[in-house]
């Protein structure tokens, strides 16, 4: 037997006949309207929404929440919704056995339609593939916000796919996708300084990869995960999922790449030199022509070019302090840079190895060639100013600022720059909730 209800959200919740599932929908799309597309924005876990409709919240969730509540509920307070239901609830009329029939009915329509649909034109799988794809392989011209705007819409409507679909094998390639969509949600929110939501999402991108035992995706999670945890200033934790990471069979060299230029630049963090240069030694190697299907098959974001492996080892030889490698490897990664297309010239790889290449020189005391070195990064728009190119520039802004230079009209100038250019970056801008600068002394 049903027992009654125990909040008023629990009671308009049955009575609007919306599961967890068609909730979280209501719940996001109600977010959105109200707030805008931001990672920021309030969610609702299934074990949260149990408890919200079962009388076990104590207190009220935060004010964003509530205003979500009382915007799918107008005409009530928050107060309200996680009361108990009032018995004479003026907008609550009695449950009748005619509402009773009319309910089974949809209820009943409603699953002989699940049953006859129960799988979904092989045709939308290939198109949402095709997106993801695309997403992947634009992502370097956009800027992070609009690309998590647009995997977070992609990642909506594959979970939206997912519901229409009881065929195991459509199910399989629709957890892929979301997986993948997870990855480049994580590769947003780091690059717009959100590290705690990135580390999330990572999480999320490796859970499906295991679950569907994907597991190229699964190496890239913990590879991303590796990197936030670097960027956080725990270079042990980014040694430790590098190595779980490459620790994966079935993974191509371009994979195999990316995971040792990530464990290069923590070994240099930790300062084992020896292992740092064995590991840029091992993501230099030409490889073993092994491709798998998401780094090479893929590509894209989730690939690893050969500049943006040059420019990682610029900044591994940074941190060992050895400025002449650094200036090599950044002068290659620009130099491999302008030979592809236009179209493929990834705006992130040119300031960041523009910028490493003006680190390099200020550790040789060049200030004129370090200025010169620069000149591409003022040219990056604001909403592609990402993590990545701002932890950078801050690194020289600092070298900038030491005794020495005091006095010295150029590097006062570029320190002004610096700050001017970091400031108007989406990483500042939005107000990240963590350090961005944990590691880059």
């Amino acid at each position: 037997m049903r027992s009654d209800p125990r909040t008023l959200l629990a009671k308009l919740c049955d009575r609007a006949n919306l599961t967890y599932r068609r909730f979280d929908e209501r719940f996001n799309e109600t977010g959105v309207r109200l707030f805008g597309h931001s990672p920021n924005n309030p969610t609702c876990g299934e074990t949260q929404f149990r408890r919200w409709t079962g009388g076990k919240l104590v207190g009220l969730p935060g004010p964003e929440t509530c205003q979500i509540l009382e915007a799918m509920w107008p005409g009530y307070t928050a107060e309200q919704l996680f009361a108990p239901p009032p018995a004479d609830d003026p907008q609550a009329p009695a449950f009748d056995l005619e509402e009773r029939v009319q309910m089974t009915a949809r209820e009943a329509h409603d699953g002989a339609d699940a049953t006859a649909a129960a799988s979904i034109s092989d045709n939308t799988i290939d198109e949402l593939r095709d997106q993801v794809v695309s997403l992947a392989r634009c992502y370097h011209a956009m800027p992070a916000a609009k690309a998590y705007e647009v995997a977070d819409d992609l990642r909506r409507e594959v979970e939206r796919q997912r519901d229409r679909t009881q065929i195991p094998v459509q199910q399989q390639t629709l957890m892929i996708l979301n997986g993948q969509t997870a990855a480049l949600l994580a590769v947003a929110a780091f690059d717009l300084g959100y590290f705690a939501s990135a580390r999330t999402l990572a999480r999320t991108a490796a859970v499906y990869g295991e679950s569907t035992r994907f597991v190229p995706l699964q190496a890239y999670a913990d590879g991303t995960l590796a990197y936030i945890a670097y960027h956080s200033g725990e270079p042990n934790e980014a040694l430790a999922k590098a190595q779980r990471a490459l620790s994966h069979g079935g993974l191509g060299d371009i994979a195999q790449r990316r995971l040792h230029a990530i464990a290069a630049r923590a070994y240099a963090y930790l300062g084992d030199i020896v292992s740092a240069r064995q590991a840029i030694q091992l993501s230099e190697e030409e490889g073993r022509d092994v491709h798998d299907d998401l780094h090479d098959a893929v590509g894209g974001e989730f690939g690893f070019s050969s500049e943006r492996l040059a420019m990682s080892n610029s900044t591994t030889a940074l941190l060992m302090g050895d400025a002449e490698q650094a200036e090599v490897e950044a002068s290659r990664a620009l130099a491999l840079l302008v030979e592809r297309a236009q179209g493929e010239q990834s705006t992130h790889v040119r300031a960041g190895a523009a910028a490493d290449l003006a680190q390099a020189r200020l550790l040789s005391d060049n200030v004129e060639g370090a200025a010169a070195a620069l000149t591409p990064i003022w040219e990056v728009p604001p909403e592609q100013r990402n993590t990545g190119i701002v932890v950078r520039t801050a690194r020289i802004g600092r070298h900038l600022a030491q005794p020495r230079y005091h006095g010295s009209q150029l590097p006062a100038e570029l320190r002004e720059q610096i700050e001017d250019f970091t400031r108007s970056s989406p990483p500042y801008r939005l107000g990240p909730t963590v350090p961005l600068l944990a590691i880059t002394s």
